[in-house]
């Protein structure tokens, strides 16, 4: 099993426990100024890709796994302590899933993300990944 930092695909995948629909949207809306754009942009990429694209099960689990990670606040580095700093290493988890799937995302997903971006922080560019 590839291994990313002391997080690999298996230990991703067991914070899929912690996704819930109502949890992940709650979740956005609480912290999307202070994680930003790009934590929110992959969240939503990812969201989408499940929700909406035609995604494996295997890759459903992967990104359940990343956004129940992003979800759950005492992660690697919990979120409440240094917001800036405790976002960092769900940035990491959501990324390296992203790395995983981001063949399937298409530009629907994408126009998806870029417009529900825009509805939580304004006018934002979306990052290029």
């Amino acid at each position: 099993m590839k291994a990313m930092g002391i997080l690999s695909l298996a230990a991703v995948e067991k914070y899929g426990k912690y996704f819930s629909d109502s949890g992940f949207w709650k979740k956005l809306k609480k912290v999307a100024r202070k994680a930003g754009s790009k934590v929110i942009y992959v969240s939503l990429l990812l969201y989408y890709m499940m929700t909406g694209g035609t995604v494996s099960l295997k890759d459903k689990v992967l990104i359940m796994g990343a956004l129940g990670y992003f979800i759950f606040p005492l992660d690697l580095i919990p979120d409440f302590l240094l917001p800036p700093l405790g976002y960092s290493d769900d940035l990491s988890v959501l990324l390296f899933v992203y790395s995983k799937i981001k063949a399937g995302i298409t530009p629907e997903i994408k126009a998806r993300a870029d417009d529900k971006l825009k509805k939580l922080l304004g006018d934002t560019k979306t990052s290029s990944l």
